[in-house]
């Protein structure tokens, strides 16, 4: 019998799920209303973040650090390199497009995750997913061809939205390798860790101003850490002790609909036509897309 059958969580998985995706869908919305640079946000998101959950990893004299080999601290700072450049560059898609073409194109890291699985771990893709895949990147499309016609930036945020997926897809794909022979308190410590110095220290060359803040914009900092990463992203990484990578997975895609409706709810920014058409678009392709590879795995 394995591992995850024979512990009982202590709260229902998929309670848990529900909440994480109620807690990440925040982050484009905090992001929007706060009036730091984009730089800036993702540093203090990843500063306080590593602060809040440092001494867990700390806690006994860090055994989950010292276990740690040299190889794998520093696939875990790559790692961390990779989730910075992902949240600096979807930040500032925030700035230049629309919630909704943002957080919908940076959901597509599933077929960014399978396409480098497929390069350097040689894993097989189902041709079914395959067709997901190209649905997903059709219904990209037609969301970027909507915003090239609204304007330059907009177009520049939809690439900066992609770019971002693909960043947090190096961050997935090493972590996944990692995460089999690494606790998750020592892989959060180092990946955070390395995260945030590197944001921090690219904010400081830019002269970016790290203080003052008005108090709204330290609160949204606080928030993005511990509601959006660690109530959200940690929640997701507990939940998968106790189902299956897929549920998860096609449970994330709820983010955007939530982020969605937050911007047209609290800031009036109501999806166009032409946008929620492709939207619809990329959630079928990537809903047929997880699901066929994940069952393609299961079999494996």
């Amino acid at each position: 019998m394995s591992e995850t059958a024979t512990i009982k969580p202590w709260i229902n998985p998929y309670l848990a799920i529900l909440v994480g995706v109620f807690a990440v869908s925040f982050s484009a919305i905090l992001v929007r209303v706060c009036s730091a640079p984009p730089l800036v946000i993702a540093a203090y998101r990843l500063i306080f973040t590593f602060t809040f959950l440092a001494p867990f990893t700390l806690w006994g004299g860090a055994p989950a650090l010292r276990g740690m080999t040299k190889r794998q601290v520093l696939l875990s700072a790559a790692s961390g390199v990779f989730l910075a450049f992902h949240f600096v560059t979807w930040f500032i898609s925030l700035k230049y497009t629309s919630i909704a073409s943002s957080v919908v194109l940076v959901t597509t890291q599933p077929l960014f995750v399978v396409l480098g699985s497929w390069i350097f771990f040689k894993e097989r893709v189902p041709r079914l997913a395959l067709y997901g895949g190209a649905l997903a990147f059709a219904g990209s499309v037609v969301i970027g061809a909507t915003d090239f016609q609204l304007g330059g930036s907009a177009f520049i945020g939809d690439m900066l939205a992609l770019f971002a997926a693909v960043m947090v897809s190096g961050y997935l794909l090493i972590g996944r390798r990692l995460r089999g022979d690494v606790p998750l308190t020592g892989y959060t410590f180092v990946t955070y860790g390395s995260s945030a110095i590197v944001l921090t220290a690219t904010a400081l060359a830019a002269r970016f101003p790290m203080y003052p803040h008005p108090a709204r914009d330290w609160l949204i900092f606080v928030a993005l850490a511990l509601v959006c990463t660690i109530l959200g992203h940690t929640v997701f990484n507990w939940v998968l002790r106790y189902v299956q990578a897929s549920v998860v997975s096609v449970s994330v895609l709820g983010e955007p609909l939530g982020a969605i409706l937050w911007a047209a709810v609290f800031l009036g920014e109501n999806p166009t036509p032409r946008q929620a058409v492709g939207g619809a678009i990329i959630f079928s392709g990537l809903y047929l897309f997880t699901r066929v590879t994940a069952r393609g795995k299961r079999r494996g």
